[in-house]
């Protein structure tokens, strides 16, 4: 049940918090497809003529695609970059923001020239990053040579600050109908005004991050151009349920030339970055007939956005990579899809043993996180509500088992909705048909959940367990961990010892300023989402986390903020106003006056936490809002909690197409059940 509504200022609040930062649920991106001239000079200035071919492959196109993919996903020592689950840092999220920047000014005067931070090495490497300047060792204090750049210092101080909760709220309010009025009054009339000549902004990545960044930035002022293998966008949270047939994927992907079709796209994968000359190396497939080659070719940028997220990390255990699904893309919910029909399948071939037939109906989840349970709750509808029609004579042999290194599931949540998660997977099996629920055990228990379990070893059919239990199953699903793809630790390595030193914090992520800038990148080369870390100040690695740094990194660049400043006496100052061209807006005027910013620096980033959402199978779902930081959390759960599941998942789509495509699947679903058709 929805716990008691606090007040209706705090109902107020929850919904302008809900309503202002859903950017895909706001107007539509007004543009004009530019002159085929315009296109002809972008090609010819941006990309490379040098382009190479690998020798002639007999190969198909999904081998050699497959064969780049590999190679960009082999890195060493996964466990080294090991960091915790981000959707569990939401608890944290706001104490970070607190700390930001850990950073005190002894004596408590502006004009002081010593920083330290909370007498720790760790807490002065994290100051040093927030201002995106090298570390000094952490036995010296960091003297400000001049009074310039102790001014400089003391506004960066107040800059890092989290600003006040009620003014952060009335800053996005104005910024969402800035936005609406933008789109609305100005919208075409802008795209029709091209200048001559463009910055090139190279995005690396077609997830969150850079969706979100392709809505909004201004394509008459920047040329954009997007690398990615994928072509399309997609809606990560529905993985799960596209993995069992509750919703298809074409419903829940959409193609990034749609997002702005202003931008150019290149279907590319990016292997190597040089710092030095501004060029991306890239591989992709080109196919002529029946014959497909790699293509190798330079891009040049003029500034890099550089959003590749995260891979699934293995910790360096045996077998999984190899025998484990993942669930990070579509590709992967389509092969998780067929191999649960596989199972269902090949246990009811003839000749089987029951103990044959309870391992391949065996479904191992692990990682008990929102995405692990999210997984298991939906293949759990998929048994209760489609299983009696195709499997009847089969159910009796199914069990879900989810393993979990730790005490505790979904821990985002609070303590009260982790306890009602648990009881509605181990709820007793809900089939109608009553001739088929005579057909199960007396004691049958479908899910099974294993607390404090760690894997040691994965082969083709047996899960081998730290304290010697072995889990013979038929599909085994690892949703537990984040790691960096290979391009991320290039791009690491490339610039220089600035970043390695960061390292210790950012573990295999690009260390980030709180302006999105990396770390060592001179304000050419920015990021954002699960491939970045502001060590300063670490947020969830989350889709709601990238696509709001993604709006707020285009609403800098549109405002034509100087990201690359001159260094004053080494310190590398915030996004510089250009009284000429930069435009100051109502909800910048708002964030200056909670920073004490004259409106000379571009404000800093600052995450809103919107709540998190986690459906739990049955028409259940959980819903946490926290209306203010260190308020009690707003919780639904139960019919209540799915409604505002379904709700906000239908508002941040990308598009009306894809709202009405998961409704007509959801509607689909609940008349005819899910197609268990493989083609």
């Amino acid at each position: 049940m929805m716990k008691p509504i606090l007040t209706a200022a705090a109902s107020t609040t929850c919904l302008l918090v809900l309503i202002v930062n859903y950017p895909f649920a706001a107007c539509a991106f007004t543009v004009t497809v530019p002159s085929t001239s315009a296109s002809s000079s972008l090609s010819s200035r941006l990309y490379s003529s040098s382009n190479q071919q690998q020798p002639s492959s007999s190969l198909d196109e999904e081998t050699l695609r497959n064969e780049i993919a590999f190679r960009n996903e082999q890195v060493d020592n996964e466990e080294k970059y090991a960091v915790a689950d981000g959707e569990g840092l939401y608890q944290a999220v706001y104490d970070a923001q607190q700390q930001a920047a850990g950073v005190v000014m002894e004596g408590g005067n502006n004009d002081e020239t010593t920083i330290t931070a909370a007498n720790d090495s760790q807490d002065k490497q994290a100051a040093a990053s927030a201002f995106n300047q090298p570390t000094e060792d952490a036995s010296s204090t960091l003297s400000i040579p001049s009074a310039a750049s102790a001014s400089l210092h003391a506004k960066m101080k107040r800059l890092v600050k989290p600003r006040a909760y009620p003014l952060f709220l009335a800053e996005k309010a104005a910024e969402f109908a800035e936005a609406v009025l933008h789109d609305v009054l100005h919208g075409s009339k802008s795209m029709q005004q091209q200048q001559a000549l463009k910055e090139r902004i190279v995005i690396l990545g077609s997830g969150w991050g850079a969706a979100s960044f392709l809505k909004a930035i201004d394509t008459s002022l920047y040329d954009v151009t997007v690398i990615s293998p994928r072509n399309h966008f997609v809606f990560t949270p529905m993985l799960a349920g596209a993995s069992v047939g509750t919703v298809e994927y074409r419903s829940i992907c959409e193609p990034i030339r749609e997002i702005n079709p202003q931008a150019s796209y290149l279907e590319a994968t990016a292997t190597g970055i040089n710092a030095d000359a501004q060029t991306i190396t890239c591989q992709a497939v080109v196919c002529e007939g029946n014959s497909c080659d790699i293509n190798e070719f330079d891009v040049q940028y003029d500034r890099l956005v550089v959003t590749i997220g995260a891979q699934t990390n293995t910790f360096g255990i045996p077998g999984v990579r190899e025998h484990c699904n993942f669930l990070k893309s579509v590709e992967d919910a389509r092969r998780i899809r067929t191999a649960i029909v596989n199972c269902f399948e090949r246990a009811n071939l003839p000749g089987l043993t029951d103990d044959q037939r309870v391992r391949d109906l065996t479904f191992c989840v692990i990682g008990a996180g929102p995405t692990g349970i999210e997984f298991a709750a939906e293949l759990r509808d998929f048994i209760e509500q489609d299983g009696p029609k195709y499997y009847p004579e089969l159910l009796k042999y199914v069990r879900i088992k989810v393993i979990e290194a730790t005490a505790t599931i979904l821990a985002p949540f609070e303590q009260s909705l982790q306890q009602e998660a648990i009881r509605q997977l181990q709820r007793p099996v809900n089939i109608r048909d009553p001739e088929i629920r005579m057909l199960l055990p007396e004691q049958f228990q479908l899910t099974e959940l294993l607390l404090e379990a760690s894997v040691k070893e994965v082969t083709s059919n047996i899960i081998y367990l730290k304290d010697g239990t072995s889990i013979p199953y038929g599909i085994a699903v690892w949703a537990a961990g984040n790691g960096p793809v290979a391009l991320t630790l290039q791009v690491i390595d490339a610039l220089g010892e600035d970043q390695a030193l960061e390292q210790a914090t950012a573990r295999g992520r690009l260390a980030i300023d709180p302006w999105m800038r990396v770390i060592g990148g001179n304000g050419k080369v920015l990021a954002f989402g699960d491939c970045s870390c502001n060590t300063a100040s670490q947020l969830p690695a989350t889709a709601q986390v990238a696509s709001q740094q993604g709006e707020y990194l285009a609403h800098v660049l549109n405002k034509k903020y100087d990201l690359s400043p001159a260094l004053v006496d080494g310190l590398f100052p915030p996004p510089v106003k250009d009284a000429a061209r930069t435009s100051i807006t109502f909800s910048d005027r708002i964030a200056n006056f909670a920073l004490n910013n004259s409106g000379e620096f571009a404000k800093p980033f600052q995450f809103l936490n919107l709540g998190i959402l986690a459906y739990t199978g049955g028409g259940s779902a959980l819903a946490q809002v926290t209306p203010a930081p260190n308020a009690a959390p707003l919780t639904g759960t139960g019919a209540v909690g799915n409604a505002v599941w379904k709700g906000v998942y239908l508002s941040k789509q990308v598009s009306w197409r894809n709202r009405l495509l998961v409704m007509n699947d959801w509607t689909k679903r609940q008349l005819f059940g899910r197609d268990i058709t493989r083609l």
